[in-house]
């Protein structure tokens, strides 16, 4: 496996790049063994897909990434990180990359119980914030790097993998919480804030995506009311709840046509709609062209993976 010839004096890149040197191909994704997370690398800049951001870290190790959240952008490049707070749906793509230095991105999800723990054992904890929107782009400082390198070396040691990285994910959650962003992490470890309660709903829509979801039992399962919860809602995904639910159900669809090669018609009827003329102008309202042509476009460039549930 071929990256680059220079040597390299970045400790996290020169894990990540000895973790994967396995591999024939420098452009793919590498899941880790025990967490929901893992390192993908692109050697071209790649256009803009729909992507299904999970409550994650999203660290650069070499080039760049911008993700686009309604009239929002947000770029982070190498020695940065993208902070997701809430499951969202959202285009990201990939905008540095090259053959003699290919893009790098490491994804580790972030598990609220795990900050909780965390927040409750620190001597002066942040304060959680409650407004903004649930995205935010962090300096990755030596302190963290030095713990993603720590963890990313341990996934070549199965033996002590399941002994050890619950104590790295720990470590990472504190640098995050005494960082300058701690208070925007801080408020998804709060079991009763609005970010946790909000995950709830998201949970349920995802869930039942293909089903109508009244906002009553929406704001329910978010333990609020249903006023406070679209508000609260949209200030913190950037759209509304069936906006979200739509998108959702696009993706999806998408996701059918293209690895199961289901039908425009199947693949409407699947994720819920009653009109498959509806199905095909949402769809090209949202992806830019009309089903077919848009699957067969992805199959022909080989990139219609790229849209499938890939933050880092």
């Amino acid at each position: 496996m071929y990256f680059y010839g220079q040597a390299m004096t970045n400790p996290l890149l020169a894990a990540a790049t000895a973790y994967m040197a396995h591999a024939t191909n420098v452009d793919g994704n590498y899941p880790f063994p025990l967490s929901a997370g893992g390192i993908m690398t692109s050697t071209r800049v790649k256009l803009p897909r729909h992507i299904l951001f999970r409550p994650s870290l999203c660290v650069v190790v070499q080039g760049a990434k911008r993700l686009m959240l309604d009239d929002r952008t947000f770029d982070y490049a190498a020695n940065q990180a993208l902070v997701v707070a809430l499951e969202v749906p959202a285009l990201g793509h990939v905008t540095v990359a090259s053959d003699s230095a290919p893009y790098i991105g490491i994804a580790l999800d972030l598990d609220p119980a795990v900050l909780q723990d965390v927040l409750e054992a620190m001597e002066r904890p942040p304060r959680p914030t409650e407004g903004g929107i649930g995205l935010f782009v962090a300096e990755v400082d030596e302190a963290l790097s030095d713990s993603m390198t720590r963890l990313v070396k341990l996934l070549d040691r199965p033996d002590a993998l399941p002994v050890l990285y619950p104590a790295l994910m720990r470590e990472i959650a504190f640098w995050l919480l005494s960082g300058p962003h701690g208070r925007e992490i801080a408020k998804l470890a709060r079991p009763d804030g609005h970010a946790r309660r909000l995950g709830t709903a998201i949970t349920l829509l995802r869930w039942h995506y293909d089903k109508p979801m009244p906002i009553d039992e929406l704001a329910a399962a978010a333990r609020m009311s249903p006023s406070s919860f679209y508000q609260h809602f949209k200030t913190l995904t950037s759209m509304t709840p069936l906006q979200y639910q739509k998108q959702l159900r696009l993706i999806e669809a998408r996701r059918r046509m293209l690895a199961d090669e289901t039908n425009v018609e199947g693949a409407a009827f699947a994720v819920g709609y009653e009109s498959a003329s509806q199905f095909s102008r949402e769809y090209a309202r949202m992806f830019g062209t009309p089903p077919k042509r848009d699957i067969a476009a992805l199959r022909t460039s080989s990139a219609g993976t790229d849209f499938i549930d890939q933050p880092a």
